[in-house]
C-alpha cells in the first residue's frame, strides 16, 4: 500500500481550507457520485478541472454547477459544443488526449481518477509522478500496469486512496502497524445476477439479464464483469498491488446482500470488517474527507431489518474468470494487461450478441493461451510495453471472434 502518513500528520489543513480537487471522468458513475458530494458540500471543495469523454453538455453543466475552473472533453469533435455551453461563464475549456493529460497535472490536493478503461492510465500516472494524492477508481492502472504504477507511487511519494468499495473497505480496517499479524483479507462479491443460475441457464443468458445487477447501479462493462465475476478477479489483482500481502492471502467470498464489503483477519482470530449500504458515495466520501469523515446521504444500515447476512464460496466451474485472473496475477503485468484487453473485447461482443455469455471467459482463456505460446506475454517493463500487449491481445481477441463467427 502507498505510504499514507503524509496527510495524516497534517489533519488540520483539510479542516481549515477547501480541498482543491480535479475529477477525471466526471460524467461516469463515479464522477457523477463525486460531483453529488461536492454539490452537497460546496464549502469543502474548490474544483480545478473536470474531464469527460464525449458528453460535452453534461460536462459543461457539471462544471457550471460546481464552479470548476477548467473543463476538458476527450473527443475533439465535441469541443465546439463544450465551448458554446461554457461561453460567458469564465470557465476555460479544451479537448483531446493531450488536454486530458494537462488537466491531470494541474496543481491540486487530490485527483479523482475515474476515467474508464486504458485511457485513464496515462493521465493518472502523470499525476502520480507529481506526487499527487489520488482517489483511484480506474482499475486499469493496477490491473494493466500495477508494478509500474506502484513503482511510480513509491518514487514520487504519492498517496493512493482506493475508491472501489471493496478495496476502500479493506483500507479502512487494514492495520498498517500490524501487517505481520494479518492472515488474510477478503473481498466480497454479490455473485451478480447469475449467482444461482445453472450452466445451462447461463449459456443462454441475454445481455439484458446480465446487465440487471441485483444491488449496484453501474456502467455496462462493469455490470457484465460482475455477472462473470471477472470484476472480482480484477479486484484481486488490484488488492495484490495495493496491500503488501502474499497472493495466497487474498480471498473472495460471495455475499449476496452487499453489506459487508471487505474483511481483514488477524492472527488473534479477530476479523475486522467494513459494512455499509451499497452506495458508492460512501467509499468516495471516505477518500474525499480522509483522514476524517464527512456526511453522505447514503442509506443507513438497519441490521435488524436485514436480519440475515449470508456468505458462500465462489463456484469455480460456473465462474472461471476468477481462476483466469489469479493465473494472470501470478504470471505478471503482461498477462494481466492481456486479460483486461481480451475481456473488454469479449464483453463488447457479448453486448452486441456476437458471443454467448459463457463464451466470454472461454474465449479469453484461448486468447491468453495463444499469447503465452507465441511469447507475447513476456514481462512488460514500461507503459509502451503494456500498450503493445494491450494491442496484441485485442488483435488476437478479434481473430478468435472471427473464428467463432465462421
Amino acid at each position: 500500500m502507498a505510504d499514507t502518513r503524509s496527510r495524516q500528520t497534517d489533519p488540520g489543513r483539510a479542516a481549515t481550507a477547501p480541498l482543491r480537487l480535479s475529477i477525471l471522468g466526471a460524467s461516469g458513475s463515479i464522477g457523477t457520485s463525486t460531483l453529488d458530494l461536492v454539490a452537497r458540500n460546496p464549502d469543502r471543495f474548490d474544483i480545478s478541472a473536470l474531464t469527460a469523454n464525449t458528453n460535452a453538455e453534461a460536462l459543461a453543466a457539471a462544471a457550471i454547477r460546481v464552479g470548476a475552473d477548467h473543463a476538458v472533453v476527450a473527443d475533439e469533435g465535441a469541443y465546439e459544443s463544450l465551448k458554446g455551453a461554457l461561453a460567458g461563464t469564465g470557465i476555460s475549456c479544451a479537448a483531446g488526449a493531450s488536454a486530458i493529460a494537462e488537466a491531470a497535472v494541474r496543481p491540486v490536493d487530490m485527483l479523482v481518477a475515474a476515467i474508464v478503461g486504458a485511457a485513464g492510465l496515462a493521465p493518472t500516472l502523470a499525476a502520480v509522478r507529481q506526487g499527487t494524492t489520488i482517489a483511484l477508481a480506474n482499475k486499469e492502472c493496477l490491473v494493466c500496469a500495477g508494478d509500474l504504477f506502484m513503482s511510480a507511487v513509491r518514487a514520487s511519494g504519492a498517496t493512493i486512496l482506493p475508491v472501489d468499495s471493496e478495496h476502500n473497505a479493506v483500507f479502512q480496517v487494514f492495520e498498517q502497524g500490524n501487517i505481520e499479524q494479518i492472515e488474510c483479507l477478503t473481498l466480497t462479491a454479490s455473485g451478480g445476477p447469475f449467482r444461482t443460475y445453472t450452466l445451462d441457464e447461463m449459456r443462454v443468458a441475454t445481455p439484458e439479464a446480465a446487465l440487471k445487477h441485483p444491488n449496484w447501479s453501474m456502467g455496462a462493462r462493469i455490470s457484465i464483469d460482475s455477472a462473470t465475476m471477472m470484476n472480482k478477479g480484477f479486484e484481486i489483482i488490484e488488492a495484490h498491488h495495493l496491500f503488501p500481502l502474499r497472493q495466497d492471502q487474498l480471498e473472495v467470498l460471495v455475499h449476496p446482500q452487499s453489506v459487508v464489503h471487505g474483511m481483514v483477519q488477524y492472527s488473534d482470530g479477530s476479523v475486522l470488517a467494513q459494512l455499509g449500504a451499497p452506495d458508492m458515495r460512501t467509499p468516495i466520501s471516505h477518500c474525499l474527507a480522509w483522514p476524517r469523515r464527512m456526511h453522505t446521504p447514503a442509506q443507513r444500515l438497519d441490521l435488524a431489518a436485514l436480519a440475515t447476512l449470508t456468505f458462500e464460496t465462489p463456484d469455480p466451474v460456473r465462474f472461471p474468470a476468477l481462476r483466469l485472473a489469479r493465473a494472470a496475477m501470478t504470471s505478471g503485468t503482461a498477462a494481466s494487461a492481456a486479460l483486461n484487453a481480451a475481456d473488454e473485447v469479449m464483453v463488447k461482443a457479448f453486448l452486441e450478441r456476437k458471443l454467448g455469455f459463457l463464451g466470454i471467459a472461454e474465449t479469453i482463456e484461448r486468447v491468453l493461451e495463444r499469447m503465452t505460446a507465441s511469447g507475447d506475454l513476456n514481462e512488460a517493463r514500461s507503459i509502451v510495453d503494456v500498450m503493445a500487449v494491450d494491442a496484441a491481445a485485442r488483435r488476437v481477441s478479434l481473430e478468435e471472434l472471427s473464428r467463432i463467427a465462421h
